[in-house]
């Protein structure tokens, strides 16, 4: 907005911008992020320059950009804006950083594999080290358009920030915030002015309106202070806008676009063709547009009307609006010769060149369709999925053949998939399925409208459609219709209805026939139809197939899987309750997904590895996996990754006794994923929140949300998670009495259980002997030697006969069972089961006062121990950040606090004392780490063999 003076503009706003002042003066000592939202004319871009002007007489440094509509389709143009005067500090990233950050921006000539996570850590990175040479402001304008994947790199780092001298600051239109944003980040909403300080705006405009004609104005600018202006401008201008007003009942933002579009028809013709170019171009720098007209005195009558502001950086609109009212203003001819202007002086720039000529297109146009399609090709390449499927969508409107824009719009649909945008995939399929007769892109395109189902919580839809394109798909389609069964499957795992299982298994059946064994195919994807073959079969009948699918999964698994097997194999694993197979496949996904850069689709391979790791009692290696889960949930809009990632970690926290930690992450996994859509995060969920509660001695809550896990008939909320909380529902039951109402749900529960696995055999044991009082149900679970491959629960198991024992006098029985178990809590830092433990062995007459020697380590958080075991290997702070995902402030934060925790006085002593701390658990990061070395090892030794054996 234009007004008389900075002092004037800012009228009414005294809170709003003591709050944004107080985040950069005095100068930060930590980071600070903060989402400024209102309605266009609020005044958010008069602010964010106020605030940045104060940031540079506070001493900060800023760096700033603004979102351009022209721009939202190029991918990471938004980030190279803010970043552009700084690249030149891009050299000193880690490696892998550097290219990825050099490959967004098109600056490597092989950018290598795009990577959401990578990008976003270099920039983590880049305004780290900036903030080490002093405070630092980054600010966002109009961030509603910024371009996808520059919105979702500002959004990674923005939840990474921690103790760096940094604030960042985002303005956008409306009442929500940004994707990315929307969550977790303290936002500032600006407001219609108040009466009184509308008035005193008003007042202060160099040609105030009197009278009526100022309550009009009053009463049509609503408190908006840029209508104010605007208002007040055409009151002076022509005294009788006022009674139009009335019979013009217009939307305020119309109103504002049709008052500017009139000032600016009043300008000379070639200002108006030279504004028309401002506008159509992308960037503010003209100087690459050259012909008559065109100079920037051109702009001069634009610039006296305050349209306008010319600097040494070329032409700036004074107000997003009016770029808009340009650029609309102008007849289709108009904009397209402009477009056409604009190519003309990029051809260099292949992404702006394609699509100003596409802007310039009114018909369809084959040429301009492959140049979007070869610009999205090179968009892909750098990471900006988003962009390159709007570039694909764009290719496809101007595509002749409708073959061809069916394929096009589901090579966008395909890319919209990996952004994470279900109902974009959906639309792009379905306008796919409208144009396209052929037959293998129409049954593609209802494939991906499934998936699009899927993820946007249409349940009921997606097996409907899913189903339908595994029996319909034709026989040279078949790894169409196993794809199409295998995410069905997954719809009926995250539902837990048993009707949506017998969908599917009704499906399977008819495309199996009478021998229903694993499927045939190619030899190339035979190992892929197989693993998807296990995944259906494993999560339509879990316990009762759980014997016939052993053989065949333990066939599959002793081969060199690739992906999508290896993954699909391991889910089916780690389901089946072969835990220690599930961590090895999974976790061989997890590297293979890490080797080229991590991928959107390894989110179900790390969730899976996290809870094969919480049932092996690997706990802080499925919370460092819950955490690399979350990072990638964030950089991929990942909803179901992000809930499951949380509940891991609540889980974990819950049987480590943090009871208020556990319950904060399992209702923000509820308010992530819908309950009422997915039995999978509701059981999860209920067992976290009942284990909490027990942890606090609320029995009875404790056994209201375990309660939850099973129907009134017995029906399990899920088929798998419900019943690996039996045991917690019975110790529940016994403390709260409700041993009878516990003791008929087991029952009923346990009557739709066919073949039981060991696990659960275990979990029903005990359970039977909590309810039951009997300790032969113990006795005989734990003559079960197999029962140890599930530690925590092995050791419940012999606490509980403990217990029994001594109250049986059987004293000298129980002691090494409690002590069994003892030492098992005390490894896995259960502290509220470690306590139980040491009470009973003291009822017994043992001493257990004096424990034994705290692991140095045992005291810092699971990251703190992973920076900690990587520090005294010898990386450096920024390798470890490289590492991790962390800025390397932080890294440095964390070994600062740390320090004195160890009882240490630096760094130069960590490498004797985690030796001095024994062989423990190996942190994800560091197996990480050592797999990395590994295989660049190998990749030396594989290159000196080559030079050695030339003739190979």
């Amino acid at each position: 907005m234009r007004v008389s003076s900075a002092h004037t503009a800012l009228t009414g706003r005294d809170s709003e911008l003591s709050r944004l002042r107080a985040l950069v003066d005095p100068a930060p000592a930590h980071s600070g992020t903060l989402v400024l939202l209102g309605d266009p004319g609020m005044g958010k871009t008069v602010l964010l320059n106020e605030t940045a002007r104060h940031a540079r007489s506070a001493g900060l440094a800023v760096l700033a950009v603004t979102g351009r509509e022209s721009e939202q389709d190029l991918a990471f143009a938004g980030l190279h804006q803010l970043l552009r005067t700084v690249l030149d500090r891009a050299a000193g990233l880690p490696d892998r950083q550097a290219r990825a950050l050099a490959g967004a921006f098109g600056l490597a000539p092989d950018p290598g594999p795009a990577d959401a996570l990578l990008t976003g850590m270099a920039v983590l990175t880049l305004l780290s080290d900036l903030s080490e040479d002093g405070p630092l402001l980054v600010t966002a304008d109009d961030a509603q358009w910024l371009d996808r994947a520059s919105l979702d790199a500002l959004a990674f780092v923005a939840r990474r920030l921690d103790s760096e001298p940094l604030v960042l600051l985002l303005g956008a239109r409306g009442s929500t915030a940004p994707p990315g944003f929307e969550r977790d980040v303290p936002e500032l909403h600006l407001g219609p002015l108040r009466p009184a300080d509308a008035g005193r705006l008003l007042a202060a405009q160099p040609d105030p309106p009197r009278g009526r004609a100022r309550q009009q104005v009053l009463a049509q600018a609503s408190g908006n202070p840029m209508a104010l202006i605007e208002l007040a401008k055409v009151i002076a201008a022509d005294p009788a806008a006022g009674r139009r007003w009335a019979a013009e009942p217009l939307p305020l933002t119309e109103r504002l676009s049709a008052i500017i579009t009139s000032r600016l028809r009043a300008l000379p013709e070639p200002t108006r063709a030279a504004l028309l170019l401002a506008a159509v171009a992308d960037q503010p720098d003209l100087t690459a547009v050259s012909g008559p007209g065109l100079a920037l005195s051109a702009l001069a009558p634009a610039e006296v009307a305050g349209l306008i502001r010319v600097d040494g950086s070329g032409a700036h609109f004074t107000h997003p609006l009016i770029r808009s009212a340009v650029y609309h203003d102008a007849p289709f001819a108009g904009r397209a010769a402009a477009h056409l202007r604009i190519a003309d002086a990029v051809p260099d720039q292949p992404d702006r060149y394609a699509w100003h000529l596409a802007a310039a297109a009114l018909e369809p146009d084959e040429r301009v369709a492959s140049l979007l399609e070869q610009t999205a090709a090179d968009t892909q390449r750098r990471g900006g999925a988003a962009a390159a499927a709007r570039a694909l969508a764009r290719a496809a409107e101007l595509s002749p053949d409708r073959d061809q824009q069916g394929r096009r719009l589901l090579a966008a649909a395909a890319l919209a998939l990996t952004a994470g945008q279900a109902d974009w995939v959906q639309e792009l399929a379905e306008h796919a399925l409208s144009v396209t007769a052929d037959p293998e892109l129409r049954m593609a395109a209802r494939l991906r409208i499934g998936w699009a189902l899927t993820w946007s919580n249409q349940r009921a839809a997606a097996l409907s459609t899913l189903l339908s394109v595994a029996e319909e798909a034709p026989p040279g389609m078949r790894a169409v219709a196993w794809e199409a069964l295998a995410t069905a499957a997954t719809v009926a795992h995250q539902s837990g209805r048993s009707a949506d299982r017998e969908l599917v298994r009704g499906v399977v059946r008819r495309l199996l026939g009478p021998a229903g064994g694993p499927p045939s195919g190619d030899p190339g994807g035979r190992d892929t139809l197989a693993a998807r073959w296990l995944w259906i079969q494993t999560i339509t009948d879990p316990h009762a197939g759980r014997d016939q699918l052993l053989p065949p999964l333990r066939r599959l698994a002793g081969t060199r899987l690739q992906e999508p097997a290896l993954s699909g194999a391991g889910a089916a694993a780690w389901i089946l309750d072969e835990t220690e197979l599930a961590t090895g496949l999974l976790g061989e996904a997890v590297r293979s997904a890490r080797s080229p850069g991590i991928l959107g689709a390894s989110g179900a391979s790390l969730t899976g590895l996290g809870w094969a790791y919480v049932d092996a009692g690997r706990w802080d290696s499925a919370l460092a996996i819950a955490a690399e889960a979350n990072d990638l949930a964030e950089a991929y809009q990942l909803d179901m990754v992000a809930a499951s990632a949380a509940l891991i970690t609540a889980t974990v926290l819950a049987l480590r006794g943090d009871a208020a930690g556990a319950r904060d992450l399992a209702g923000g996994a509820l308010a992530i994923v819908d309950p009422a859509h997915s039995g999978l995060v509701a059981a999860r969920a209920r067992r976290a929140f009942g284990i909490a509660a027990l942890d606090d001695g609320a029995h009875l809550t404790g056994f209201a949300q375990l309660r939850q896990m099973f129907g009134p008939d017995g029906e399990p909320l899920h088929v798998v998670v419900s019943y690996l909380g039996l045991a917690d529902l019975a110790a529940a039951a016994v403390r709260a009495d409700r041993r009878i109402e516990a003791q008929s749900i087991l029952e009923l529960a346990v009557g739709q259980l066919a073949t039981p696995s060991p696990r659960l055999e275990q979990i029903l044991a005990r359970a039977r002997g909590l309810l039951d009082e009997a300790g032969v149900h113990f006795e005989k679970a734990l003559s079960d030697p197999s029962g140890a491959r599930w530690p925590f629960e092995r050791a419940q198991l012999q606490l509980d006969q403990g217990e029994w024992l001594r109250r049986q006098r059987r004293i000298n029985e129980a002691k090494p069972v409690l002590l069994a178990a003892l030492e098992t809590f005390r490894l896995l830092q259960a502290s509220s089961w470690t306590q139980r433990c040491e009470t009973e062995l003291r009822a017994c007459g043992v001493s257990v006062s004096a424990r034994p020697a705290p692991d140095v380590l045992a005291e810092l958080t699971p990251q703190q121990r992973e920076i900690v075991t990587l520090a005294g290997r010898g990386l450096t702070n920024r390798e470890i950040a490289d590492r991790l995902f962390l800025s390397p402030r932080t890294v440095a934060s964390h070994l600062y606090r740390s320090y004195p925790q160890l009882g240490i006085a630096g760094r130069h002593q960590l490498r004797d004392l985690i030796a001095q701390a024994g062989p423990g658990p190996t942190p994800v990061g560091v197996q990480a780490a050592e797999a990395a070395e590994a295989a660049e090892a190998a990749e030396a030794a594989e290159a000196a063999e080559t030079q050695a054996q030339p003739g190979l």
